[in-house]
């Protein structure tokens, strides 16, 4: 998660330039608009017992109006009839293409009248927010509008701005209020829709995060297009299906919701999120099933679907959102990668529909929610963000596993091969040993009956016969590297011992040995097999030095292991030959077998140790060999 810091600035830049988007579309002509003119007040009158929005009950010459201005608010508490009449007069107009404008008016049932002729109604609307905007024409100047508002709960009347002007720069500030609610809502669920059509190529690679997401971004889409002035504005009379998916996307989000926190952040304390999730599943299925009944019976049996879904879960949803941010934040703060990311988009959400609902509150539900839609953004985005590092992250691990996967099979290959040559090497070597040595036997015979003419013909096959031995032994070293005798080695006495018979040599070179081994550094093996690995690689730089030249040997012990250097300033080898050391039978020397390496390799391995060999061509080769410390 090397990217999350990165990844919240996305987010927050993201959210700050929707906070500073242009409130207008540019929708009217190029030329010059005359500007529209607010109305600050109007009157209202309480509407009777039963009133049904009829023009007839408000016309007689009797009715008390109270004038009422748009700071002040009315609350239906204090009315049990549960409507308000409320009346304003149109100022003159100059434009014959003109139109009004009320921000919001509060209510579940809205008539309006201009004079005695009915210009709008909207009905089957469960919630008591209503943007309104009516076309009007230069006759209409100085006619009275009426507005009948029917509300059982909260507020009542025209609250926030009316506003009566042009009418292409006053539909250019509605429709951009109501409009984008359904570009953003629909662009939530065209994605989930398109993420959901590709779960079939995933396998069971992540699915089931996958589908919870879709079905969070689905559910947040159609929760943002049911909640839109628009629709009931356009199509009124849906209402009461766009109330039904708005409830049933919010029962099914907030389950799916749960589980990816829970996949996210874990089970959390005692389960808490495991726990969170299966009662929010129980609920929500208790829930849709009293929200199907309601529908089935037509709202006759509205019990259980009152209960739950109207007053209940606004409870619910504050107590689970409150637990998943904490759970969120308290993940956060043990530097979870995935958790800051998380935190940090549903901590934009919470923080914005904190301050919005707070500032509803203010105004005494005289405030459409409008930001916490856009937040839902910043928080969906971060959502995606930790999904796609979860496929970078398994990527990532599927390309090491190919790679380990290919070292095991080189490794396994190599394995079989000196499996093979070990026991072609052990049954050669038992073979040829014995008529070696008895033909040897027989040589040293002949050289005492032998003129000197041919003795030096014997001489020379002794010589061969016993290089011949020697090749032999590393044929058996390597097919049999198991020790019978294991003790504790001092790396310093043994250097000891290597370097009495190789700095001669080396000098013969014209090079010299250079040593730096500290006295207390132990490990566990045999003695005459150690020597003879540090031998052939100490000679086999000594040959490399090709006249003047140094080799320094140094070790240390490093977490838990012993490490030894051998570092030549020789000619070097190259990457091919680097690659192919300690293969059977590849030597750069002339009359190499190539055998001395691999014993080196196999005594090494057979201590439980490793070599690791660095090259330069024209620089110099550097052995390291590493054993596990022994402590007395």
């Amino acid at each position: 998660m090397r990217n999350v810091p990165k990844a919240i600035i996305v987010l927050w830049m993201t959210v700050w330039m929707i906070l500073c988007m242009p409130h207008g579309l540019v929708l009217a002509a190029p030329e010059k608009i005359q500007q529209p003119v607010s109305i600050s007040g109007w009157e209202v009158k309480w509407g009777n017992a039963g009133d049904q929005g009829f023009i007839s009950e408000v016309m007689g010459v009797d009715e008390i109006w109270e004038k009422r201005s748009a700071e002040q608010i009315v609350d239906m508490t204090k009315e049990p009839s549960g409507s308000l009449w409320s009346r304003l007069t149109i100022p003159y107009l100059q434009d014959g293409s003109s139109a009004i404008r009320f921000e919001n008016i509060k209510g579940t049932h809205i008539v309006i009248y201009l004079e005695d002729r009915k210009v709008y109604e909207n009905y089957h609307y469960n919630y008591d927010n209503n943007a309104v905007f009516l076309p009007l024409s230069a006759e209409n100047s100085g006619k009275t509008l009426y507005v009948w508002a029917q509300n059982e709960r909260g507020f009542l009347g025209i609250q926030g701005d009316v506003e009566v002007g042009p009418y292409a720069k006053l539909q250019e500030k509605y429709i951009h209020n109501g409009l984008l609610d359904i570009i953003l809502g629909s662009t939530f669920v065209f994605t989930s829709l398109i993420m959901l059509s590709c779960t079939f190529f995933l396998g069971q690679f992540h699915k089931g995060l996958w589908i919870s997401l879709c079905v969070v971004m689905g559910s947040i889409g159609t929760m943002v297009i049911t909640y839109s002035q628009f629709l009931y504005t356009f199509y009124q009379v849906y209402g009461d299906l766009y109330s039904i998916l708005f409830d049933l996307a919010m029962l099914l989000g907030m389950p799916a919701l749960c589980y990816f926190f829970e996949q996210i952040i874990g089970p959390g304390v005692h389960g808490i999120f495991t726990k969170l999730r299966k009662v929010q599943w129980a609920y929500s299925i208790v829930a849709v099933f009293s929200l199907f009944v309601y529908v089935v019976s037509g709202g006759q049996w509205d019990l259980l679907y009152s209960l739950l879904v109207q007053r209940v879960v606004g409870i619910i949803l504050v107590i689970l959102l409150t637990i998943l941010l904490a759970g969120t934040i308290a993940r956060a703060l043990q530097r979870n990668g995935e958790a800051i990311l998380l935190a940090a988009g549903f901590g934009t959400f919470s923080l914005i529909s904190v301050l919005e609902l707070l500032w509803y509150y203010q105004r005494n539900g005289a405030y459409h929610l409008l930001w916490w839609k856009w937040s839902m953004v910043a928080f969906v985005i971060s959502l995606i963000a930790i999904l796609g590092s979860r496929f970078a992250e398994k990527h990532n691990k599927v390309l090491e596993y190919s790679k380990e996967l290919e070292l095991f099979n080189n490794e396994l290959q190599r394995s079989e091969k000196m499996e093979i040559i070990s026991e072609l090497a052990a049954s050669v070597a038992h073979e040829v040993r014995n008529p070696l040595q008895v033909t040897r036997g027989f040589l040293q015979l002949m050289t005492e009956q032998e003129d000197n003419k041919n003795k030096g013909y014997v001489r020379i096959a002794l010589e061969e016969l016993d290089r011949a031995s020697g090749i032999i032994t590393d044929f058996l070293t390597f097919a049999k590297p198991e020790f019978d005798h294991i003790i504790s080695l001092n790396i310093s006495d043994e250097f000891d011992h290597i370097e009495g018979i190789l700095v001669p040599m080396a000098n013969l070179e014209g090079g010299k040995i250079i040593t730096d081994i500290p006295p207390n550094l132990h490990i566990r093996g045999n003695s005459s097999k150690f020597k003879q690995a540090f031998i052939n690689i100490i000679k086999n730089s000594i040959e490399a030095l090709q006249g003047q030249g140094q080799i320094d040997i140094w070790a240390y012990s490093q977490d838990g292991n012993v490490k030894v250097h051998v570092r030549d300033n020789g000619e070097g080898m190259s990457e091919e030959a680097l690659s192919r050391l300690g293969e059977p039978y590849f030597s750069n020397k002339i009359k190499g077998t190539g055998l001395g390496m691999m014993v080196t390799f196999r005594i090494v391995e057979a201590m439980n140790g490793q070599i690791n060999f660095t090259s330069t061509k024209g620089v110099g080769t550097e052995a390291v060999v590493s054993f596990p410390e022994f402590i007395k």
